[in-house]
């Protein structure tokens, strides 16, 4: 009887654990369309402002993870959350190029998931080496290597299409931004290569891809963005992306 309460409680709490990584992968995505909106919108600040407050009510959710996983070996509970760890880390990466054009590091991440309750589950500036500090009710989550890899890998999509909006508006240089940063993330990808988890190689593909649509457009720009009109550039630069996509779908 004993043991089958252990089983029920354990069960319970993967479910709890999967409403809540439920919960941050749809805020996350909401943050990341309202980032979208940053290159048409006139007031950049407004919109990071906005999205840091969405951001704060994911890491909410967060702070819920690391009580349901205080005392637990959390790698048991892994599939569970995995899936929101990874759109979170997607939707804070995508900020954080958009403020800096560069990638935030893991450690940056994990730093964000340090709570106090004293706080009200705000962020504790003063990181602590315990998953649990009892004392002063300091509780943490940390990203693993795999949730960040494949949340980069993610993020390269939302670039992609962030390309195409900036083109869309008549901004030629942030496609040529952010196709050296792919470039650089996809260099470090591939010294990863095969070496890595099954998931990262697989993401791998689909990283390539949207490196090749941003390098095309950014050729297509290159060679006749001065004699093709601001306003249809986008259409360049969709006929190109959809040529690979046929070209892709051929081979």
């Amino acid at each position: 009887m004993l043991f089958q309460q252990e089983l029920d409680a354990r069960h319970d709490k993967y479910e709890r654990l999967v409403k809540l990584s439920r919960d941050i992968t749809v805020e996350s995505k909401r943050t990341i369309f309202l980032l979208h909106r940053i290159t048409s919108a006139p007031d950049m600040e407004e919109i990071l402002t906005e999205s840091e407050i969405k951001l704060d009510g994911v890491r909410q959710k967060i702070l819920q993870v690391a009580q349901e996983l205080s005392g637990e070996d959390m790698h048991q509970f892994h599939r569970a959350i995995t899936t929101g760890l990874q759109e979170y880390v997607e939707a804070v990466s995508f900020q954080h190029f958009i403020k800096t054009r560069s990638l935030i590091s893991m450690d940056e991440i994990n730093k964000q998931l340090i709570f106090t309750t004293e706080d009200s589950g705000k962020e504790n500036k003063t990181p602590s080496s315990d998953a649990q500090d009892k004392q002063f009710g300091t509780w943490r989550l940390k990203v693993t290597p795999v949730d960040y890899l494949l949340g980069v890998a993610d993020l390269t999509g939302e670039l992609m299409r962030m390309c195409i909006n900036s083109v869309g508006n008549g901004d030629i240089d942030t496609p040529f931004e952010v196709s050296q940063f792919l470039r650089q993330v996809y260099d470090g990808f591939s010294f990863i290569g095969n070496t890595g988890p099954y998931e990262v190689s697989k993401k791998l593909y689909t990283l390539k891809q949207s490196l090749a649509k941003v390098e095309n457009a950014c050729y297509a720009l290159k060679v006749r963005g001065s004699e093709i009109p601001k306003h249809m550039l986008a259409d360049v630069f969709s006929v190109k992306t959809e040529m690979i996509d046929q070209e892709e779908g051929i081979s």
